[in-house]
């Protein structure tokens, strides 16, 4: 994979919801005081339990973030695509992460460590209320996950997942919208909260209606609104997939697409 630098400016962090609001002098600042890091794919960025010692934005690649149970299982939070923050404790406490960071594919990362983002802060107040503000999104995402894992069905769980990955990360397939990243079942298991018997048993069960293509570590969604039906009341919600279809079609560049 190319080293990124060469395609970067501080202008670019304008996509970063950290940096929003921030002008170009900071910003210029930011990334005088960031590294690079890269991860191959199936590697950790960090591990749960390890000291919160820097924060990531994701310049390109994709990461996933899971977290381990008492119990030994292993739960998939979410995908971290292109201008994402991840490790964002680093900038609220000096505790350490909850949860794990693995490369799904060859990533690269800007990398602030602890101190470095604590000096950004302090001069610039603005980055910790944008901090606060995306630790509020996330946390009301993990809500409203929790609440289907608790009221759903498992195959409309299922639906909803396959859903937000082709809204962040569908493009254009000659068999329908494809998730641009590798996706085994196994993960699919994890993000409905299921096992990995009932969440091929579904999968497989959508293929072979033609609502799903399934490849090793690849889906392939041949039918998006058959799959919306199954995850939202059609006649309540208005259809996303106008926007979806946008998403997937738009060619951009790695650092500026997300």
């Amino acid at each position: 994979m190319m080293f990124p630098t060469s395609s970067i400016n501080p202008t670019q962090l304008d996509a970063v919801c950290l940096f929003s609001g921030v002008d170009h002098v900071v910003r210029a600042e930011a990334l005088r005081s960031a590294d690079w890091t890269r991860v191959d794919a199936g590697r950790q960025v960090f591990e749960q339990g390890g000291s919160a010692d820097a924060l990531y934005v994701l310049a390109v690649g994709r990461i996933k973030v899971t977290q381990g149970t008492a119990a030994g299982q292993e739960v998939l939070l979410n995908y971290v695509g292109p201008n994402e923050v991840f490790g964002c404790v680093a900038v609220c406490s000096d505790d350490s992460y909850p949860a794990t960071a693995t490369a799904v594919v060859d990533s690269w990362s800007l990398r602030w460590r602890r101190q470095d983002m604590a000096k950004l802060v302090a001069d610039h107040p603005v980055i910790a209320l944008n901090a606060v503000r995306y630790l509020a999104r996330r946390l009301a995402e993990t809500q409203m996950r929790l609440c289907e894992l608790q009221t759903e069905r498992v195959e409309r769980r299922i639906a909803h997942n396959i859903v937000r990955l082709i809204s962040q990360a569908g493009r254009n397939h000659p068999e329908g919208i494809d998730v641009d990243f590798p996706v085994s079942r196994q993960d699919v298991a994890e993000m409905a909260g299921t096992t990995l018997y009932t969440a091929s048993r579904i999968l497989s069960g959508w293929q072979q209606r033609g609502l799903v293509e399934l490849g090793r570590q690849r889906v392939t969604v041949v039918d998006p609104l058959a799959i919306e039906e199954i995850a939202e009341d059609a006649a309540k919600r208005a259809s996303p997939f106008g926007q979806t279809y946008k998403v997937a079609r738009r060619s951009a560049d790695p650092l500026c697409a997300g």
